[in-house]
């Protein structure tokens, strides 16, 4: 008997110790899986960060492609939309987010369905007034499709006498403003709007008028001494490794995808133009 309760109380010892030391393995692999996961940056991954005087005002100019259905209250109460949804949303945050220090302003003033005429007429009042440090526009594809719509071809002296007032009045304003042109961009994609005509056969006019477009703003760029983002190119190139149907879904308006893509390349040429020391 004795020597059946030796055996028993052995037993229960040798499983008692694996037991802890099965334990203790579990704890030290879950020590070791804790100790080889990353913590959490405040920040996420680095950006592109361009050099910003403390309080500058950013203002961004155009049409719907801008615009994003921006809040158009004048208290702004609603924070989650008063930048509307487009890229300038996107770089507000992500500046906001890595400068903080910065305390940037962004103001977005896009107006869906406006030309380059449209802004002149509200530039005292959606420009001028707002004081800006840094003026972003991106104007034209709503010049292209009204002269397309009616038969004819872009204004392009008019549409370049405008442009020119907006730009001149603005540095006349502000002779230390920074400025950023923008080109209107266009794919070859079907609109998946209900009743709407072949995007197909209307792509080859609209991308010729585009591109008239597209040489006057690389001349203002160069007369202003602005950067200048070739966003046609941008496009073109990223519809050569995607369908463009993912970059813009209605041939003119960026997806999430197309504004973020505006967005980094705009971060890019800023900061190249304008470094941190």
């Amino acid at each position: 008997m004795t020597t059946g309760m030796n055996v028993l109380n052995r037993r229960n010892w040798i499983t008692s110790c694996l037991a802890l030391v099965g334990a203790f393995m579990l704890c030290a692999g879950s020590f070791a899986w804790a100790a080889s996961v990353s913590e959490p940056a405040l920040m996420g991954a680095q950006v592109q960060l361009p050099a910003f005087e403390k309080g500058s005002r950013l203002l961004f100019q155009g049409d719907s492609i801008t615009d994003m259905q921006r809040d158009r209250r004048t208290d702004h109460w609603d924070q989650n939309h008063v930048l509307g949804h487009s890229f300038v949303f996107l770089l507000s945050a992500r500046l906001g987010l890595e400068m903080p220090e910065a305390e940037l302003e962004f103001f977005n003033r896009g107006q869906g369905g406006n030309k380059v005429s449209n802004l002149r007429k509200r530039w005292q009042t959606d420009a001028i007034e707002v004081k800006p440090d840094m003026l972003t526009v991106l104007i034209g594809i709503n010049d292209v499709g009204s002269a397309i719509k009616h038969g004819g071809q872009v204004a392009l002296a008019e549409y370049e006498a405008d442009y020119r007032f907006i730009l001149e009045a603005s540095r006349q304003a502000n002779p230390n403003l920074r400025i950023v042109l923008l080109d209107p961009f266009i794919l070859p994609v079907q609109s998946p709007r209900p009743n709407v005509s072949d995007e197909h056969e209307l792509y080859a006019a609209r991308r010729v008028e585009t591109d008239k477009c597209r040489a006057v703003v690389a001349k203002l760029a160069k007369e202003y001494d602005a950067v200048h983002i070739q966003t046609q190119a941008i496009f073109d190139a990223a519809a050569q490794k995607m369908s463009p149907e993912r970059l813009l879904w209605d041939s003119i308006h960026p997806s999430p995808l197309g504004h973020e893509l505006i967005a980094r390349h705009w971060l890019q040429a800023v900061d190249a133009r304008w470094p941190q020391k």
